[in-house]
């Protein structure tokens, strides 16, 4: 009898990613659940009140004691499932899930002796300054801790192949067709070098924020405090938060450096895509073997079957993690006049398009860790394939000035079985210097790799 150790709510959940995928996602619910939406809010709320006090200009509310300062952050710092609950009540009464939040936090200033600095909590902001800038720390945060490290597991992968397989040589295919050889170490270094630039743009993708008013213009703050250059606040405190400022907005950041974000991880989501494809190719060539697992089932009827599962996995949660990813680019970026609130639904689904691609992820790891080149069919390949060589007679004919050599080699190569003997009596044949004709003598399939070994030890 199976031992018992499927936990329901997996079973009942609405998403796989709560449900069939939750562990291997789990580490975004820290960055993406409500409960974390909840914590980023307060987490700009507090740092804002602290900010407040900083300011000489403010006199209504002094510093903080650092003492203080620190208990307050422990709001957010370690912030307890009895917290979210606290704040989820206030929503269900309220009906507004940020003014929650200010209602909560005002309560608890009590515990610090902050009574006076209740007032002070949510000052002359509109939802959207809190929105915007938790918004920016969680797309941030997670990007850095969770997807990018699991990115580098898979670089390190296709770094390791690169070397190892190096000099490994391989048939390569164009429109599907036998074609020049190449070595598995080139290919995959290709993949290495495509990620690694992925990888950069993500990283540098800087995301703004705003803290400006209902409308973008500083209003309330000027009009209850106009003493302060609210301007130089608001940069220092997005600053402060590890923001990139831009003060020129309606009710909210426009969300362009939030889809530049999400269209480098798109990018990088495509590359993958296309390596995930090309594996099964190699897979179902026999070029790449997987190990198997003892109490897998490949297929329901056929017992034989080791199917490529992992690759296929992945591929289908990039393509879904993408149609989110493309959707953001689309909807995002357009607002009616200073502010609707259908982006505020839309960006709830952050976390499924970061789910999908860390699942993908993840499942692109296992498939690579569980896969090696079988050699022997690699070179039995490219043997059985020697027309590839017509491309390397041409080209040293014309070198030769020999007329007309790509017609010459056509005429006994195109779309024809032949063999290397073949193709060795044909350059017998040939009037042209001996160097060069014992050079296409002596030339093998397997051989004719070019620089491909010095390039898979490239790092790009």
């Amino acid at each position: 009898m199976l031992e018992q150790t499927v936990d329901m709510h997996s079973l009942l959940a609405l998403s796989p990613l709560d449900g069939r995928y939750r562990p291997e996602v789990a580490a975004l619910a820290d960055y993406f659940s409500e409960s974390a939406l909840m914590r980023y809010r307060v987490r700009v709320e507090v740092e804002y009140l602290i900010f407040l006090g900083r300011s000489p200009r403010i006199p209504q509310w002094e510093p903080i004691p650092a003492q203080t300062a620190g208990a307050l952050r422990n709001l957010y710092r370690v912030f307890m499932p009895e917290y979210a609950q606290a704040i989820a009540e206030w929503d269900r009464r309220v009906n507004h899930d940020v003014k929650a939040v200010e209602y909560w936090l005002r309560e608890q200033l009590e515990r610090f002796g902050l009574e006076d600095r209740r007032e002070a909590v949510h000052f002359g902001l509109t939802s959207e300054d809190v929105n915007n800038l938790a918004y920016a720390l969680m797309v941030q945060e997670a990007r850095n801790q969770v997807l990018l490290p699991a990115l580098a597991d898979v670089l390190t992968i296709l770094r390791q192949f690169q070397l190892e397989e190096a000099e490994t040589p391989m048939l390569a295919r164009t429109h599907g067709q036998p074609a020049t050889p190449t070595t598995l170490g080139k290919e995959f270094a290709v993949f290495a070098g495509r990620l690694n630039r992925g990888m950069d743009r993500l990283v540098k993708a800087q995301l703004t924020g705003k803290l400006n008013g209902a409308s973008g213009d500083y209003a309330a703050h000027t009009i209850a405090i106009p003493d302060v250059d609210w301007i130089t606040f608001s940069k220092g405190f997005i600053s402060f938060l590890g923001l990139e400022p831009i003060l020129l907005t309606t009710q909210i950041e426009p969300h362009d450096t939030l889809i530049e974000l999400l269209d480098a991880l798109r990018r990088i989501n495509t590359l993958l895509i296309d390596l995930c494809q090309d594996i099964w190719r190699y897979i179902s060539d026999g070029y790449l073997v997987q190990r198997t697992v003892a109490r897998e089932v490949g297929s329901s009827t056929m017992p034989h079957k080791v199917n490529p599962i992992d690759f296929e996995n992945a591929e289908g949660n990039l393509l879904l993690a993408n149609a989110l990813l493309e959707f953001f680019g689309r909807k995002l970026p357009i607002s009616r006049l200073q502010r609707d609130l259908s982006d505020s639904t839309v960006l709830r689904n952050l976390g499924v398009a970061f789910g999908h691609s860390l699942y993908a992820y993840r499942r692109l790891i296992k498939g690579l860790n569980k896969i090696a080149p079988d050699r022997d069919r690699m070179l039995r390949d490219l043997r059985a394939n020697p027309q590839v060589l017509a491309e390397a007679i041409q080209t040293v004919l014309r070198a030769e000035g020999y007329p007309e050599p790509y017609e010459a080699v056509k005429a006994i190569s195109r779309g024809r079985e032949i063999t290397i003997e073949d193709l060795r009596e044909f350059v017998r044949g040939l009037p042209m210097r001996e160097e060069a004709k014992e050079r296409l003598l002596a030339l093998t399939p397997e051989g004719y790799i070019g620089l491909a070994a010095k390039l898979a030890r490239l790092r790009e």
